[in-house]
């Protein structure tokens, strides 16, 4: 059993989603950088599908009430076992009544600790993510939270001391395809898409990453009937600032999408954090 200290500022237990359900209103959900989640599940012997918790900006300390092998990855702060340091993107034992703290990333906004055996809550719809726009899973994590922890027996075993993860850029680039709903705007939009940077807003969060910049004008009035959204997609409000869609996002939307980010991209801009800056990219 996992017991939750400190959940700084907000911390959920994710796996990879629930996706197929999208035709009931159901996103998908799941970690916002499943890259990250699915590394840290590695190094300690999991399947990478396992529940894990995801930090936002850190801040948090969980006490384990037994033996246990964790991993840190994404943003990278520091990790504390009983006041040690430890490294991130490497497997790392935890002893009985043994204290866990998570500080502020130097950089990136979501830090993700995988536990050997994953977290055994109760799944919802065949995943145990927690969706903050439809509320489904379980509730952001609070002081005194328990989370029990699956089996080990029949796990891989821990065969790999580090793994080599590049720094994310401070200015990331996201490849971006155009369409489905480019011809909705001036002709001119993708190049001024393209053209400058924009910076992440503190109303980004799960569901979005909401951004200033450049606006995009449209060459159409009036608004779409409710068509389905991707993760990754670019939505383009009245304001002309586009709003990239991450795990949590709605199922439906009726604002226009000039461009979607391809998905090898979609764990940089789940990293992003306010008042970082970003530009964009034709895919080749």
């Amino acid at each position: 059993m996992i017991e939750v200290v400190r959940p700084g500022p907000l911390a959920t237990v994710q796996d990879l989603g629930r996706p197929g359900h999208a035709h009931l209103g159901v996103p998908s959900s799941g970690a916002a950088d499943g890259q990250a989640l699915r590394l840290a599940n590695r190094l300690v012997g999991n399947a990478e599908s396992e529940a894990g918790i995801e930090l936002t900006l850190g801040g948090a300390a969980f006490h384990f009430h037994r033996a246990a092998w964790i991993a840190g990855s994404g943003a990278p702060a520091p990790l504390l076992v009983n006041g040690r340091a430890y490294g991130m993107n490497a497997p790392c034992p935890v002893p009985p009544d043994g204290l866990v703290e998570v500080g502020l990333p130097t950089c990136g906004l979501r830090t993700y600790l995988a536990v050997r055996g994953g977290l055994d809550v109760e799944p919802v719809l065949g995943s145990r993510s927690t969706d903050l726009l439809s509320g489904l899973g379980p509730a952001p994590l609070s002081v005194g939270d328990r989370l029990p922890i699956g089996e080990t027996s029949g796990l891989h075993d821990i065969n790999v001391d580090v793994a080599p993860v590049a720094q994310p850029p401070d200015v990331p680039v996201l490849r971006i395809l155009p369409g489905p709903r480019d011809d909705w705007f001036v002709p001119d939009a993708i190049s001024v898409l393209c053209g400058q940077p924009y910076e992440v807003t503190p109303d980004s969060n799960r569901v979005g990453v909401r951004l200033d910049g450049p606006k995009l004008l449209r060459a159409r009035d009036g608004e779409l009937g409710s068509e389905g959204m991707v993760t990754g997609a670019l939505q383009v409000p009245p304001s002309g600032l586009p709003i990239i869609f991450l795990t949590d996002h709605p199922t439906t939307g009726g604002y226009p999408v000039v461009a979607v980010i391809r998905a090898s991209d979609v764990p940089l801009a789940a990293q992003l954090r306010p008042g970082q800056q970003l530009r964009f990219a034709p895919a080749t």
